[in-house]
């Protein structure tokens, strides 16, 4: 039987309820977070400016909500170009992270400037991880699905991979080890998610996202 017209129209209103209320809630919990955590983003700060001199932040290109590109902030973790003297993948090893790279990285202190993404609309608290160009130019017709959602901080992949670089430690190719040992799983989660979205399945996540976080 084909779905009625009225039907389809109470499920386009019902998904445009959950996107107004869900960028409703992701913008006051993002100006929460930043005025509250403040101090550490200041701390933070200055711990990466005494410990190499360089640039606070690395705003680094991403893949978005339909294809679009933006640039995503996060505390700078690594050398100065390191993006021009490695691969996009970064294993625990990596001789280019430096030394308070290194803590920020095992405590996702590095990740807290997304809350300024978040605030601008390019992310959300829960959405599948944004990827950078080359790995989303090899995504399936089935992967590029996501492409439809926003990118966030955290989602299910996030918890089933706390930490990817324990995975990508020794690798003598890390990108292609991604796309192998990480890629699969994470895109069939990704995809979990897409189908499963709702406001409670995301207040799950960010709740899980934190308890991963103060456990680790």
């Amino acid at each position: 039987m084909e779905p009625s017209l009225e039907s389809s129209d109470t499920q386009v209103n019902q998904q445009y309820s959950y996107n107004a209320g869900k960028r409703l809630f992701d913008f006051f919990l993002a100006f929460l977070a930043s005025v509250v955590l403040a101090p550490v983003l200041l701390g933070v700060a200055l711990a990466i400016v005494v410990d190499d001199r360089g640039p606070i932040f690395y705003r680094g290109s991403r893949v978005g909500q339909w294809g679009r590109p933006f640039h995503m902030w996060k505390f700078r973790t690594m050398l100065v170009n390191a993006d021009k003297i490695g691969g996009s993948s970064t294993p625990e090893d990596d001789p280019r992270i430096t030394r308070v790279g290194r803590v920020l990285r095992k405590y996702k202190l590095d990740e807290l400037p997304q809350l300024f993404n978040v605030l601008e609309g390019s992310m959300s608290f829960v959405g599948p991880r944004p990827q950078v160009k080359w790995a989303v130019d090899l995504y399936s017709e089935e992967e590029r699905q996501v492409l439809t959602l926003k990118p966030g901080i955290s989602d299910l992949a996030s918890l089933r991979f706390p930490n990817e670089g324990e995975i990508l430690a020794g690798s003598d190719d890390p990108d292609r080890d991604y796309m192998e040992l990480i890629h699969p799983e994470k895109m069939r989660l990704s995809l979990e998610y897409l189908r499963r979205r709702s406001f409670l399945f995301d207040l799950r996540i960010i709740a899980e996202t934190v308890w991963t976080v103060i456990v680790r």
